[in-house]
């Protein structure tokens, strides 16, 4: 398969371009964002990536971290994953969730986190992606150590389920940055 081959078979949706059972869940995330971003056009060629991406995001901004922890957990997989697209998107959210701009840069920059609770944090959802999951006991026993419990351990995981739809589809698909995200562009 060529290249062309494989940028004409991932594309990135318009509602009216979309397949049926998409149109109603891209209508969703413009209800939500004011436009519909490049990511979930490219997901909408499978209805139930999209819809899965949909509720992962729900599920997951509603778990059991606050809006520090969740960029946290994000960012750490956006940037081990070396995601064009997710960097300068989840910066974007992170500012409008009013997390605070060393966070951001040490995440980004793969620096020092500016408590030791969060620094925690990226090692243990690091140590979780690098060792798909299989995690020591000196890593789980920091992370307790440091305040964490088992619904967060756990939480880190479906952060996780959601970042590997996005990271891999933006891999595949080349998806183009929106133009909101532009000024936050990163690369490794």
């Amino acid at each position: 398969m060529s290249t062309t081959e494989k940028k004409d078979q991932l594309t990135v949706h318009t509602i009216d371009s979309a397949p049926e059972k998409s149109k109603p869940l891209l209508q969703k995330s413009k209800d939500a964002y004011g436009y519909v971003p490049n990511l979930h056009g490219v997901l909408a060629g499978s209805p139930q990536l999209l819809e899965a991406y949909q509720r992962l995001h729900e599920l997951f901004s509603n778990s059991s971290f606050d809006a520090d922890e969740l960029t946290v957990v994000w960012q750490t997989i956006n940037v081990e994953h070396e995601c064009h697209y997710c960097v300068p998107a989840h910066t974007a959210i992170a500012h409008s969730m009013k997390v605070d701009q060393e966070i951001i840069d040490a995440l980004r920059n793969k620096t020092e986190l500016p408590t030791e609770k969060l620094q925690v944090l990226h090692e243990t959802t690091l140590a979780i992606v690098k060792d798909r999951g299989f995690i020591s006991e000196e890593v789980s026993q920091k992370f307790f150590d440091a305040g964490y419990n088992q619904t967060n351990l756990l939480d880190i995981i479906l952060g996780l389920s959601q970042k590997v739809i996005s990271n891999y589809t933006n891999h595949i698909a080349e998806t183009p940055s929106d133009k909101a995200f532009e000024k936050y562009a990163w690369k490794k």
